[in-house]
């Protein structure tokens, strides 16, 4: 490789290389389940083992999100064993890949190195991210999904991101939630005839419902699952699952010392601990070990007025790159509005952090025009590591003093 390729691709490798370090750094621990893996984690093991999810009594067992997430938690328990590595372990590696992925779209968008691995690092250096790559739950394969998705449509293959999209519906129903946007961002209004809106329909309607539909073939191939035979068809009997799941969360409404109205998101009102306790062994009076899912406070905030700033651009400029961020944050977090009576967490809003981070970059692309802008976003990726590596000790589980955990918990919501 030549010297100018290697310093063309230094950056990003590190990048790489230390964000899959702190994925799989003491993946193993804390042992046991922690949060909503020990639905995850078990349905997993199930669709390897039978194809289908069972119990531990072998018996059909209601599942409320669809199974592409679950498949994948799948491989991992499939390569390492049925332990805590191997629940997390795909989550470790699809998160890792999420911020190689986040490096290609903002070099399509934006065209520039030094802004592609600047997207990369802050992808790497958020809490949220962080979490949510070492825990057996769905969320890191939607957003990864998602943003596949949407670089798909920057390399102009249409067909494969409504496949993609697809699979993200086929890992949480809020997948779907981005399909109208996907056509709006693919359809010239100008020049369109009804040709491109039958192909556009066919390309991120029928092919995501068609991969939908394929996900649940271990459901359909078998005897054994959940309201298998309630219909006289397998179509009959999978929609009759499916107003099942789909009356579950319709009355998800009970309360949750950790529920966080979308309201709160953006702004880290209320994160998520997925797991607390008092080991004592810190050296101490009292000591506290935690995994709070919680992104970067410096990135987030300072990320909502970089979105502020997007909007402002859109409506002066309205470019098509200003469009293509303000979208997905549109269809990974409005939608959610609708739904005030459900019990919705804050680690939901994973699947913002990437659209999150381009209208930042989008920002920074923008303030590239005034002088000494590079040392000002040089010192903002060093305010966010620095933001980061404080709040490391609670991202991964890492035993510290009482007093010290409570110094990280800046405000009363967040305990």
């Amino acid at each position: 490789m030549s010297k100018s390729r290697l310093r063309q691709y230094a950056p990003i490798s590190l990048i790489i290389g230390f964000a899959l370090s702190l994925r799989l750094w003491k993946l193993s621990a804390p042992s046991g389940y922690i949060f909503d893996e020990v639905y995850y984690a078990k349905n997993a093991n199930s669709l390897i083992s039978h194809g289908v999810e069972l119990n531990e009594q072998m018996n059909a067992e209601f599942v409320v999100h669809p199974p592409v997430g679950k498949w994948l938690i799948g491989i991992g328990i499939k390569f390492f064993g049925n332990n805590e590595f191997g629940w997390r372990v795909i989550a470790a590696l699809v998160g890792t890949a999420s911020v190689l992925l986040i490096y290609l779209v903002a070099q399509r968008l934006f065209n520039s190195a030094f802004l592609s691995n600047t997207a990369a690092a802050l992808m790497a250096l958020d809490g949220l991210h962080l979490v949510m790559s070492r825990v057996a739950l769905l969320d890191i394969f939607l957003m990864f999904f998602i943003l596949l998705a949407f670089y798909l449509i920057l390399t102009n293959n249409l067909w494969a991101s409504g496949v993609v999209i697809g699979l993200a519906g086929a890992t949480k129903w809020s997948g779907f939630f981005l399909i109208p946007l996907l056509i709006l961002l693919t359809i010239n209004f100008k020049n369109a005839n009804v040709f491109v809106y039958i192909k556009r329909i066919a390309q991120f309607v029928l092919v995501p419902s068609l991969v939908y539909l394929v996900s649940w073939s271990g459901w359909i191939i078998t005897s054994s699952g959940w309201a298998r035979s309630s219909g006289s068809n397998f179509l009959s009997s999978l929609w009759n699952y499916h107003l099942e799941i789909l009356n579950f969360h319709q009355g998800l409404t009970e309360k949750h010392s950790y529920a966080a109205n979308p309201w709160s998101w953006l702004v880290i009102g209320r994160p998520t601990s997925f797991y607390y306790e008092n080991p004592g062994n810190c050296a101490a009076a009292s000591c506290s070990q935690e995994i709070l899912a919680i992104g970067t406070p410096v990135l987030w905030w300072f990320g909502v007025f970089a979105i502020a700033i997007t909007f402002g651009l859109f409506l002066t400029k309205r470019d098509r790159v200003s469009a293509f961020i303000l979208a997905g944050i549109a269809g990974t977090y409005l939608p959610w509005f609708l739904f005030q009576s459900r019990t919705m967490f804050y680690f939901y809003a994973i699947s913002i952090l990437p659209f999150l981070i381009l209208a930042l970059i989008y920002t920074f692309n923008w303030a590239m025009n005034f002088k000494d802008s590079k040392k000002l976003i040089y010192g903002f990726i060093f305010l966010v590591a620095l933001n980061f590596l404080y709040f490391l000790p609670i991202l991964i589980g890492v035993e510290i003093p009482y007093s010290q955990w409570l110094d990280r918990m800046w405000f009363p919501s967040w305990i």
